[in-house]
């Protein structure tokens, strides 16, 4: 499987073109701190559980099955344990690396999803900074729904704080607007998660996410744009690594959608765009 190396210093990415464009490895000061398989074949195998991966043209869980959205029918197929389709298209399918050699695209839809878009991804490694940029583009005549996001398995044992005072508990129909943050839904602190989360924290203020492995010697910071509104923390007990989502929406987008909720969506005009910026700057402890 072909390799995008980038860094060579305190900080290296390596990604996958052919999975997603996916970060196979982020290795800071030498040490890994993504759940990355031995095998690189692996993320295929299981797509959804190692390195870090794009979601587009949505993000989180949209109901499997026929349903319409304006005057476009969906027939999305479950991709997912729980019957749901999950995390958009993109994250396992092969990639197109510009020739510059640093921008990545992807097109799609025009199938279960109707509309046909392109989803492009611009890494750059500078010293102990990661930049990413993602975006989604309507290239259909018809508007369309979007969403877009990064979706990381980070190395446990693993600290993080996340500076928001909103959440929606769970992922699986989550209520219509986030309740305040209290007891283990509460990361404003730098601590281990709870074990047995998956919730969207919302109304992000400035500090962010912060990570750290005290072990590794290591911390890091990640600061987001405006677009990347929502959080996504998941510590499954069954996986050594923790998931934090930045993503452009909240759970349930489609209903979110169709009954006028808060944390929909974009609605993407043909031609428009919807970028996501992230900064991941590592550091020793």
């Amino acid at each position: 499987m072909d390799e995008l190396r980038l860094g060579d210093g305190p900080l290296e990415v390596v990604l996958l073109p052919q999975a997603g464009a996916r970060l196979h490895r982020l290795q800071a000061f030498g040490h890994d701190l993504l759940r990355t398989p031995t095998d690189p074949a692996e993320h295929l195998r299981v797509p959804f559980f190692w390195g870090a991966y794009v979601m587009a043209p949505w993000c989180n869980r949209f109901p499997a099955g026929p349903t319409t959205v304006g005057a476009q029918r969906l027939d999305l197929p479950a991709n997912f344990a729980d019957g749901t389709a999950i995390h958009g298209q993109v994250y396992a399918s092969e990639w197109t690396v510009e020739p510059d050699g640093v921008a990545l695209h992807r097109s799609g839809g025009g199938d279960s999803w109707p509309w046909q878009y392109e989803v492009t991804l611009i890494p750059v490694v500078s010293g102990p900074l990661l930049r990413l940029e993602l975006a989604v583009r309507n290239d259909s005549s018809e508007p369309m729904p979007a969403g877009v996001g990064l979706h990381p398995w980070w190395r446990r044992p693993l600290e993080l704080s996340v500076d928001a005072p909103a959440v929606y508990p769970s992922n699986d129909g989550s209520p219509a607007v986030p309740s305040a943050v209290e007891g283990p839904l509460d990361l404003r602190d730098m601590a281990e998660p709870a074990p047995g989360l998956d919730a969207t924290w919302a109304q992000l203020g400035r500090g962010g996410v912060r990570l750290s492995w005290p072990h590794l010697g290591v911390h890091a910071v990640l600061r987001l744009s405006s677009a990347s509104s929502h959080v996504v923390v998941a510590t499954p007990a069954e996986l050594d690594a923790t998931a934090v989502e930045v993503q452009s929406h909240a759970p349930d987008g489609l209903r979110r959608l169709r009954n006028g909720e808060p944390g929909a969506p974009a609605v993407l005009q043909p031609g428009e765009r919807l970028r996501l910026e992230l900064e991941l700057e590592v550091m020793r402890a």
